[in-house]
């Protein structure tokens, strides 16, 4: 059987996960390949504010509607995106 779950703390991350296999360490003298997380975080509030203001200024013009909800779809899976990366960073993954 597998040991029971226990919670992982910063330190596994930075030790590494177990079965954790970078096919690129080592080749040429390449760095261990890095998590993005925070290019994540980044990019997803970029895209949530963005497309909020985008859609906002859309619904106050005489064009359709539809591509003002498409922008508010987008936002809203840029905010999902958002509270997911945050969560695994506040737990301790790096990047």
């Amino acid at each position: 059987m597998s040991e029971p779950r226990r919670k992982r703390t910063r330190a596994d991350y930075e030790r590494g996960l177990p079965d954790h296999h970078d096919p690129t360490a080592g080749i040429g003298g390449a760095a261990p390949a890095q998590s993005a997380l925070t290019l994540r975080l980044v990019l997803a509030t970029f895209g949530l504010v963005t497309c909020t203001v985008f859609g906002i200024l859309w619904l106050g013009t005489d064009l359709p509607a539809w591509p003002a909800v498409l922008l508010f779809v987008l936002a809203a899976v840029a905010l999902v995106d958002l509270v997911v990366v945050a969560r695994r960073k506040l737990r301790g993954e790096p990047g």
